[in-house]
């Protein structure tokens, strides 16, 4: 058992890692058990420079350098560095921008803490990946509508409050609520409150996930 996120992006046009965990053994046994083979990954993309979502990289990279990793320019250039010299093309973020027809990296938010969501285009709105969501996950949910101007499906990942008051957490969810997310998926650094205080007002439109878990975009009306 460790702590970290990673998430793979299955698409007719490029898969994607998003992040990739703080232990590269526990990632790559659990990609074995639902069956995605590292070869498959198109890019790499990472959210932020914390450990626990950048920390399987290189060992990803030891099976497939194949790859195009698209990380914010904040970074560290010796973490950079230590992708180019192996021959692994980078793709920098600092503004919003595409990555292909259907998917975009937000940009580089927040102050103290730098971080890229990714925001994938869908006939049915779009759907906001998040790491961590260290600049707010309202204030990604925000941005990420002003974007791409398009109603918001799904909102999943690491969305930051755990150890929020519930009151805080019952505000947040209002306010998704006023943004127009159809469906919620916290995980990672949300905590059981959330995990608690979200079904509460999502009903069925609140996504229960955690290690293996698989959302098909034909699921989501």
């Amino acid at each position: 058992m460790g702590w970290g996120f990673s998430c793979f992006i299955k698409s007719t046009e490029q898969n994607i890692l998003f992040d990739t965990g703080g232990d590269v053994n526990i990632l790559l046994r659990n990609m074995e058990k639902i069956e995605i083979d590292p070869s498959e990954i198109d890019i790499i993309f990472l959210s932020h420079i914390h450990n626990d979502h950048v920390g399987g990289l290189q060992d990803i990279l030891n099976k497939n350098s194949n790859v195009v990793v698209i990380l914010p320019e904040s970074f560290p250039e010796s973490f950079k560095e230590a992708i180019i010299n192996r021959g692994v093309d980078i793709i920098e973020v600092h503004k919003p921008q595409s990555i292909n027809s259907n998917c975009f990296s937000t940009g580089e938010l927040g102050t103290w803490i730098k971080e890229q969501s990714l925001i994938i285009n869908t006939d049915n709105g779009i759907i906001i990946i998040t790491g961590c969501a260290h600049p707010g996950i309202a204030e990604i949910v925000k941005h990420s509508k002003n974007q791409l101007k398009e109603d918001v499906l799904l909102v999943m990942g690491g969305f930051h409050i755990s150890g929020t008051s519930e009151k805080e957490i019952v505000g947040l969810i209002s306010n998704f609520k006023t943004m127009g997310v159809k469906y919620a998926a916290p995980c990672h650094c949300s905590g059981d409150d959330a995990r608690k205080l979200f079904p509460q007002k999502y009903g069925s439109n609140y996504i229960n996930i955690g290690v293996g878990s698989e959302i098909n975009l034909m699921d989501l009306e």
